[in-house]
């Protein structure tokens, strides 16, 4: 009995709260590391929405992966070890990928600037961070515009990540529905050398917080030309 109710609370928590992931490459380095495990929370995106430089944890079922369906175990006992390898990180998903927020919907990513920064909106992304040292933000040029409810992803280590810039032929030019996000990977659980909390870097508050400031400047400045139009004919007649 006590071994039954274990199995349905494990199951209870990971399909609604917690799950924990395996990291089976290399494509979020030095952020993630091989076999490091992180736990991903599955209730984040109820309370908020998803933000630029989340660390995300989807499937690649029906976006990069064109609906190819697992092929899973059919012997009962392989199956269950292989839920239960995958309930506690130690199996990765075969068709869960891991990768960081980089533009949500309706935004325009661009790479790359002048100083080769990769900008969302026009803003350039300082990127050191968490890029992979000596990797530059991107091998390719390109210009996308995310579509409402999909978000372009990319790994922290561009050279071997085969991220939105690699599926941009696939459905949704390269970026992945909102709806196939798993959730946020918000700590590193194993190894416990390596034990941390994996939070938005700082890099992120500027895009957003520079278009939120420009917007009610830009109204300000909008609102204020009819204004100084009608005191300057209102000093002219007199």
């Amino acid at each position: 009995m006590l071994v039954v109710m274990a199995l349905v609370l494990a199951l209870v928590v990971k399909t609604f709260v917690f799950q924990a992931f395996y990291i089976p490459s290399e494509s979020m380095e030095n952020t993630l590391l091989t076999n490091d495990r992180v736990l991903v929370n599955k209730l984040v995106y109820r309370t908020r929405d998803i933000e630029r430089g989340d660390i995300v944890v989807f499937s690649g079922a029906d976006s990069w992966d064109a609906g190819v369906a697992p092929e899973m175990p059919t012997n009962p006992v392989a199956a269950f070890f292989r839920w239960a390898g995958t309930a506690f990180g130690v199996v990765p998903g075969e068709k869960d990928y891991i990768k960081r927020v980089i533009g949500v919907g309706g935004d325009t990513v661009t790479c790359c600037d002048i100083k080769g920064h990769i900008t969302v909106n026009g803003v350039a992304l300082d990127e050191s961070p968490y890029l992979y040292p000596g990797n530059v933000p991107s091998q390719s040029f390109f210009t996308t515009k995310v579509p409402e409810g999909r978000l372009w992803v990319m790994g922290d280590h561009r050279q071997v990540s085969l991220d939105s810039r690699e599926h941009t032929s696939a459905p949704g030019g390269g970026s992945i529905p909102v709806d196939q996000v798993i959730g946020r990977a918000f700590v590193i659980i194993w190894p416990l050398s390596r034990a941390t909390t994996l939070s938005i870097p700082e890099t992120f508050a500027q895009p957003a917080g520079a278009l939120a400031g420009a917007a009610p400047a830009l109204a300000g400045l909008a609102g204020a030309l009819p204004l100084f139009w009608l005191r300057r004919r209102w000093h002219t007649r007199r």
